[in-house]
């Protein structure tokens, strides 16, 4: 949709589709699953229940890595406190 003065216009879901690559990309997604999510999505809502199984798988991979991460954190904290009694 353009306006009077010839410019695009968009809407706020126009803005967020066009959004929405670069982060499934940073959950880890890889290019031919964000592939088959737009097909599924350009058939409209009766593809929902399979947009969302995909959403909640990457959704799960992103709490075990976050898992991952807060125990390695843990972990360098640790290592981090004890090299400070060292110093002290």
């Amino acid at each position: 949709m353009r306006g009077s003065d010839g410019q695009r216009r968009f809407s706020q879901e126009n803005v967020d589709w066009l959004a929405l690559p670069y982060w499934l990309r940073e959950t880890g997604m890889p290019m031919k699953v964000m592939q088959r999510f737009a097909a599924l999505y350009a058939q409209g809502d009766a593809t929902i229940p399979y947009r969302k199984s995909i959403l909640l798988d990457y959704s799960r991979l992103l709490a075990k890595r976050r898992d991952d991460l807060d125990r390695c954190d843990e972990i360098l904290t640790k290592k981090l406190e004890i090299y400070e009694k060292y110093l002290r």
